[in-house]
Parts: structure tokens; sequence; C-alpha cells
């Protein structure tokens, strides 16, 4: 292969395709669910089951690998698909967000970004040489570009980064200055998102062997996008993703960027929306053209005892903990052929066949067990494969009418496709 990665599509459905990227760490079905696994590893599962539950490729996260271990011990390990025993494809972003996520208590310039470390409380610095650095270092197929990304909205008119908000507030630091100018925010982002993609290209020293994505800014100002899109995608790059979404906005601005930013991305080249995974934009988001999805919600929700099903009337999860499954003997799904759901499928010696039940499963919470977790996420990680399964068959087949037939909450989303 001439190339650290190609994309062909094989099938188009209106603007939705599925194709196949291939990389010199294997390859990956489009559109394509990337489990996420922040310090290399996806919390409480094993990589053989993750494989297992039909994920091709893994993200990981360039900041909390820089901080611990550190990317030149993982460097000198091998790489990360060395160090944590995954033979796929794996994408790392570039601490971009976490700039954007910290940004009450750290300091953003033109230069880069100054932070204050979750581990010890020292000052880190990351410009866009140091992430390609550090990313190089760690060695992932698919490495982000290091971007300004900042609050889509207006703080003051909308719920933005809880995360933010709660380190902020604990430190006595008001939500945003009183002189703060969103509309200029974001044209600073823009700008400088541009002149530090710029700066990735150029110091990025391994593009034989890893491909750079840049990442398309512009809040929920649709002229902000498109003065993004013209001047990132002009920058040659192997992929491109839209960045800045699903971090307070609602659900109607989510769909209005992505059905307006997608389908002017470059045809032949990966899109991939960051950090979007609720099935309603994925869905949404594949029909407007998006290639690759990661989100932290299978696997945080499934420690925190949320399994996503299909079941009517449960508006899409079942809460475990509820008492009402304490003698539910069904599995999480009927019919779903997860570990957890469907252990003797996997060659899991089981009484009789059976998956675990809801209420052994609600036990397993209430006691504190680590099984519980475990054995959702399981669930959570497959369902989420099985959504991008159905996808790209609908896709190849352009019948989604079955594939509504599967997933009949996800009907009203379908039938606004274009």
């Amino acid at each position: 292969m001439t190339q650290p990665l190609t994309f062909e599509i094989k099938a188009k459905s209106g603007h939705a395709r599925t194709g196949r990227v291939e990389t010199l760490h294997g390859g990956f079905d489009t559109p394509a669910f990337m489990p996420v696994g922040t310090r290399a590893s996806v919390k409480g599962i094993l990589p053989h089951h993750v494989r297992q539950g039909g994920a091709e490729i893994l993200l990981n996260n360039t900041y909390h690998l820089m901080l611990r271990p550190g990317s030149e011990l993982i460097r000198e390990m091998g790489g990360v698909h060395r160090f944590m025993n995954w033979d796929g494809p794996i994408l790392t972003d570039s601490g971009g967000y976490q700039a954007y996520s910290m940004a009450d208590i750290n300091a953003i310039d033109e230069d880069g970004v100054s932070f204050r470390s979750i581990l010890d409380g020292s000052m880190v610095r990351l410009n866009p040489e140091i992430a390609m650095r550090v990313q190089n270092e760690l060695g992932p197929d698919i490495m982000m570009a290091f971007d300004d990304c900042p609050p889509s909205v207006d703080p003051d008119s909308a719920v933005v980064n809880q995360t933010r908000l709660a380190i902020a507030a604990a430190r006595g630091i008001k939500k945003r200055k009183a002189d703060y100018d969103h509309q200029a925010r974001l044209t600073i982002a823009n700008e400088r998102t541009v002149r530090w993609l710029e700066r990735c290209k150029s110091a990025h020293g391994r593009p034989n062997e890893q491909s750079l994505f840049g990442i398309i800014q512009g809040g929920a100002d649709l002229a902000m996008r498109d003065w993004s899109i013209e001047r990132i995608c002009n920058i040659d790059l192997p992929g491109y993703a839209i960045g800045g979404v699903a971090v307070g906005e609602s659900t109607e601005d989510i769909a209005r960027i992505v059905r307006h930013t997608a389908p002017k991305m470059p045809e032949g080249k990966p899109r991939y929306l960051m950090g979007v995974g609720y099935e309603r934009d994925i869905t949404m988001a594949v029909l407007a053209g998006v290639d690759m999805f990661d989100c932290v919600l299978p696997t945080r929700n499934g420690r925190n005892a949320n399994a996503f099903t299909c079941e009517p009337g449960r508006n899409g999860q079942l809460r475990l903990r509820n008492a009402q499954f304490a003698r539910d003997s069904l599995p999480i799904e009927p019919g779903c052929d997860c570990q957890a759901c469907d252990p003797a499928s996997h060659g899991w010696l089981t009484v009789d066949g059976r998956g675990f039940s809801r209420g052994y499963l609600r036990h397993l919470f209430q006691a504190g067990e680590m099984l519980g977790p475990i054995l959702v996420t399981l669930h959570n990680l497959r369902f989420f494969q099985r959504l991008m399964d159905d996808l790209r068959e609908a896709i190849l087949s352009d019948d989604w009418d079955a594939f509504v037939s599967k997933r009949a909450h996800l009907g009203e989303i379908v039938g606004q496709r274009v």
C-alpha cells in the first residue's frame, strides 16, 4: 500500500454512503463507530471481547496518555497497538477538546494551550508541534490536528460542557467573562484552527505511516462553518472531521450543523463527526454523509447500569438499578447477540445457554460487583455495532423501511432524509 490510508465508497443512498477504510493496521467498514479507550483501555473490557462485539477501530486520548504513562514510554514499548494489545486501527484525538473543556482554568494563546495537570497540578503545554510529536510517538493510524474548539453556542444561552463548569465552580471561577463576545470567539477559533492545522501538517513526522485529519469548526453559525470548510478542506489531507458539535447545542442544532456541513466535505475522503453518540444523532449524521463516529456513551452508561435497547416505550434505555427489574428473568434485550444477552453463542458455558437476566444484573449493581458494569458495557458496545451493521445494510440495499422495522424509534429521523 503506497498510502497509510485509503478509502473506497462501495454504495450510496442519498447522501449516506458505506465504504471501507484501510490502514497499515487493517481496515474498517463505514459507517463506523469507534469505542473510546481513553487511556489505552476500553474500561473493564478485554480487547478480544471488544473485537467480538464488532468494533474494528478504537479511539485513544492523547492528553491522558501524554500525562500518564507518557508518549515516550509508549513509543519505547512499541506504540499504542502493542502497548494495549489491539491489532486493529487506532485513532487518537489531539488534546484540543481538553483545551475547550478546561478553558476556564487554563490559558489559550496563539501558540497553544497551557493546562494544569489533572494528576499533580503541574503546568502542561500543548500546541500543534507538541500534539504532533506526542501522536507520532503514540503511533496511531489516524491522528487529529490540534484545533481551537470554542463553545458552539453562547455559554449564557445553553447548557455547556458540564465538566468545565464543575471545575470552574469548584475554583470560584465565573461561567464566563463579562466582556465575552461569542461571535468574536468563533472567528478567532476558526482562523486559529486553520493556522494550527498548517503547523500540524508541517510538524507531522510520520506521514507515510500515520494519517492526519483536519477539523472543521464554526460553532452553530453556518456561515462560520462554510468559512471553515473552505479553508480546512483546501489543505490536502487523508480525511476531515466535524468538530465543536455536541458541546452545548440542542439536538435540533446538532442536526442543522451536520446536515449543512457533511455534504460539503470532500467526497472521496472519510468524514468524521467527533464525540456524537446517541442513536438518533448517528442515524441523522449517516443520512447526511458522515462515515466515522466515537462516543463514551456505551461504556459510561454501561458502568452506570444504563443499557441501550430498541424496546418500545423506554426511550431507548433500561435503567437496571430500578426495582422493577429485581425479578425480571429476561436478558437485557431478547434477540441481541452480545456476550451478555447470548453468551452461549460466544462459547461461554451457561445454564441452558441462557443469557444474564435483568434481575441478576440489577443485583450486581446493587451489590457493587464489577461484573455488572462489564456485562452491560459489553451489551452497549454490541448494540452500537449492530446499529452500524443495520445502517450499512440499509445503504447497500437502499431499503430504509427495513431499517425502521428493526428500529422503529428512529423512524422520524429516517423520514427526514434528503
